[in-house]
């Protein structure tokens, strides 16, 4: 969504900045002193707001494979663990027992299939001379078929045996921060439910709704500049600091929601460990499914026409501001906004570069009545967390 200032932030700028530039200057009688300000251009980034949500990358639910009495937890509760790191180990001796009693079966299966196979070479051999049978050759044959099928059903059985014995412990799959856990002492199989959560950390999603409308716009705007991918993601933490890490949009939705008519667009964004004063435990600034203002930011800044917001008013006729000339009359001349930053409206009609406009003072100015125009001093505001701003 394009972001446009609602009249009543002007109307409190302008009323607020009367104990400003313009109050100061006043001495006595005579016209009103006014803060004024050239209209002038500068590098500004177009930007559009939305609201947005944290999303892991990975996120892993832990959950036993087989039955058993939780033996070990290797890990606090809410810290990182790495890949392959062990974090969970059932109860071993039953499934080591079941893996020497299999690993015995293929032992018997294979002596019975050597025993087999020398029959097999005796009765052949013996079929040559008078004492040999065919019969005696087919029944050797089969028996020897049936112990290589018992020697296949054996490592077979001895295969699962390891492979229950390898589920015992259960390890990280993912770098990531794991979550709360099911306590050592607890009998845990399939069916009893989650062990842990492990959500990655860095990278993260940022997921954000787009209305087709404004999305078909960012696609027509920039189809010969490198698509959506040439956007920068910028955003707002909840406390209204600027994140310092930009993101990239890598995805866009399939298709439009029924209910919002938006679509899901994804970037995502550096979200690296900060560290901790007592260098024990690291921390990151964004955390999965936390709400952020995402801007979209052009690539590159466009020349713009830009006067402080102090300057702007509003009425029925739309927005305007107070040009004053040569005479030091002040005449309404009404004006098209676009996106503007935290101190800068940026003006696209009804303003010319080194246009002269009062910033201070203006709700005592009239159309057409003298004033005395004195340098405008701008408040110390942090321009930092606008929507757009001047290029660097």
């Amino acid at each position: 969504m394009r972001l446009r200032y609602p009249a009543a932030a002007f109307l409190l700028a302008g009323s607020l900045a009367a104990s400003g530039t313009a109050a100061r200057a006043q001495m006595g009688g005579g016209p009103p002193a006014v803060g004024v300000v050239k209209a002038e251009l500068k590098p500004i980034y177009q930007s559009s707001q939305y609201v947005g949500r944290i999303q892991a990358i990975n996120r892993v639910t832990l959950q036993a494979r087989v039955i058993g009495f939780l033996e070990q937890r290797n890990f606090k509760e809410g810290s990182d663990v790495k890949k392959d790191q062990v974090l969970f180990v059932i109860e071993q001796p039953p499934y080591k027992a079941a893996v020497l009693q299999a690993q015995g079966a293929v032992a018997q299966a294979q002596a019975q299939l050597r025993n087999a196979t020398i029959s097999l070479g005796r009765s052949r051999t013996l079929l040559n001379t008078p004492a040999g049978q065919q019969s005696t050759v087919d029944t050797d044959v089969a028996t020897a078929g049936s112990n290589q099928g018992q020697l296949m059903t054996a490592q077979a059985q001895l295969l699962q045996a390891e492979i229950n014995l390898g589920y015992t412990t259960i390890a990280a799959p993912v770098d990531g921060r794991i979550g709360l856990s099911t306590d050592p002492g607890n009998v845990v199989s399939p069916t009893s439910g989650s062990l842990a959560t492990i959500v990655s950390q860095d990278p993260e999603y940022v997921l954000f709704p787009v209305s087709e409308l404004a999305l078909n716009q960012l696609q027509d705007e920039y189809s010969g500049k490198g698509g959506l991918q040439a956007l920068t993601v910028k955003l707002q933490l909840p406390d209204g600091k600027m994140y310092d890490k930009t993101a990239k949009i890598d995805f866009s939705g399939i298709s439009v929601s029924s209910s919002t008519d938006t679509v899901t667009l994804r970037a995502v964004v550096a979200n690296p460990n900060r560290g901790a004063p007592d260098g024990t435990e690291g921390n990151r600034t964004l955390v999965d499914g936390g709400f952020v203002t995402v801007y979209l930011q052009s690539a590159s800044p466009e020349q713009q026409i830009t006067v402080p917001r102090s300057a702007i008013l509003a009425d029925q006729q739309g927005d305007y501001v107070f040009v004053v000339g040569a005479d030091s009359k002040a005449q309404r001349r009404n004006v098209t906004l676009a996106d503007s930053a935290n101190v800068l409206a940026v003006v696209t009609s009804g303003l010319k570069p080194g246009e002269t406009v009062v910033a201070d003072g203006v709700q005592r100015v009239k159309p057409g009545a003298s004033v005395k125009p004195v340098p405008y001093t701008p408040p110390n505001y942090d321009a930092s967390a606008g929507t757009s701003g001047t290029a660097n």
